[in-house]
């Protein structure tokens, strides 16, 4: 059979190529800094990468896959003859990170020649990395707990074994309550506490909680905000108060301009009327959550504090996490009463019952409403359901969250509440 040298097969050759040279200068350069003469450098890794593309090559040409399989064994032979070598020299010097990246790098190339050429190039960054950042890596693994571990565990357990037994579906007869929907929230809620611990462990205090404002606000700001005002009740966290309000005001402001996107997509006409209200809410809450990160910052830094001066413990807890869902759940049910007993009471009442627990259903409907209704109403409507869900998160501080936020979100809360009204009745 004829296989003709076509311009796609010098390119997938020359890209298993280069990623033995990618990873092979990596090693060339970690085997100079620990002057390791017997290690693996630069020209092994390149000719192991075309080594596994011939094979890779030859087995797709010639419908013989099993040649792969038969110079990997070949190649481990090596790898296994090479290492117990240089163990008799160096006995303290063992790792298994260069062979096991050889082994890598012969299968990256095979898997070019065999028509992955993307997934064999993003594999060849990942272990790269892998092998490059060793020292963080590590330095990582170092700042774990075992507490963290078992955290970690809980939560995969909950969300990959608990989560798929559950019915997706209304259980109540007013069709309220999700039990799939309501233990995601559960789950969302436990995932935000934990990124936020760890985010806080590694960055510091500050940049942590923003961190975890800003990601957590794209999801979820209720999330947030039920994560940050139990973790400020915690003991050991009082001092955390303003700079945890500051990030439940951050992922308000994220909430803020999700709301434009979804407007954007729905109904783009909409957008002109919807930016001035949302854009005045985020900048006011904006405004506010800056000095409380600018506050928090100065007083740490008089006091002479560090970010690990500060106690912290793993906030992972299923059983907070189920109370938090809980409460959502008879919040869902009331409102779900309400719209069926009193469904004359017009938009407005409408936009504020669902604003109680989710801006996003009430923004999607009404940004639908406003492309034969009355635009002004619409934009009214969904104005009033986000003003409603942030002082119901302003009333979750209140109720769950320690002395030094409350008072800052308060104010924060009527800095977002006055730029909104302002805005809706200026314009």
């Amino acid at each position: 059979m004829e296989h003709n040298l076509d311009l796609a097969t010098v390119r997938m050759f020359a890209v298993a190529l280069l990623i033995g040279a990618l990873i092979g200068i990596e090693r060339e350069k970690r085997k100079m800094d620990d002057n390791d003469v017997d290690a693996w450098g630069l020209r092994p890794f390149i000719l192991a990468s075309l080594v596994g593309a011939i094979s890779g090559w030859v087995g797709r040409a010639y419908d013989f896959p099993w040649v792969v399989v038969g110079v990997l064994v070949v190649l481990a032979a090596l790898i296994v003859t090479s290492y117990v070598l240089v163990a008799r020299v160096q006995p303290k010097a063992l790792s298994l990170s260069t062979e096991l990246g050889a082994v890598s790098v012969f299968l990256l190339g095979a898997i070019v020649t065999m028509g992955h050429e993307g997934l064999a190039i993003g594999l060849g960054v990942v272990t790269a990395a892998v092998l490059a950042y060793k020292q963080p890596l590590h330095g990582m693994v170092s700042k774990i707990g075992w507490d963290d571990v078992f955290a970690g565990l809980r939560l995969m357990i909950a969300t990959f074994v608990v989560l798929p037994l559950l019915p997706n579906r209304a259980i109540d007869p007013w069709g309220a309550l999700n039990p799939y929907s309501l233990w995601l929230l559960v789950l969302l809620i436990s995932s935000l506490g934990l990124v936020g611990y760890v985010a806080t462990r590694w960055l510091g205090t500050g940049r942590g909680a923003a961190l975890t404002a800003l990601t957590g606000g794209l999801v979820s700001s209720t999330a947030v905000t039920l994560s940050f005002a139990r973790r400020s009740s915690e003991q050991g966290s009082e001092r955390l108060g303003g700079m945890l309000a500051g990030g439940v005001l951050l992922a308000w402001c994220i909430m803020f301009g999700r709301v434009v996107v979804e407007v954007l997509v729905v109904n783009p006409a909409l957008v002109a009327k919807v930016l001035v209200p949302f854009v005045a809410m985020a900048v006011a809450g904006g405004v506010v959550a800056g000095v409380l990160f600018w506050r928090a910052a100065v007083m740490h830094s008089s006091a002479g504090q560090r970010s690990e001066d500060v106690p912290l413990k793993n906030p992972f807890s299923l059983t907070a996490a189920a109370k938090f869902g809980a409460f959502f759940a008879v919040v869902l049910l009331v409102v779900k009463l309400v719209q069926a007993h009193f469904p004359g009471e017009g938009v407005y009442l409408v936009a504020a019952l669902a604003g109680l627990t989710d801006v996003d259903a009430i923004t999607l409907s009404m940004a639908e409403y406003a492309k034969t209704g009355d635009a002004e109403i619409a934009v009214n409507a969904i104005v009033i359901a986000a003003i409603t869900n942030t002082c119901v998160k302003c009333g979750m501080v209140l109720m769950m969250g320690g002395r030094m936020m409350k008072g800052p979100v308060i104010a924060g809360t009527v800095v977002v509440f006055l730029a909104g009204a302002a805005a809706v009745v200026l314009v």
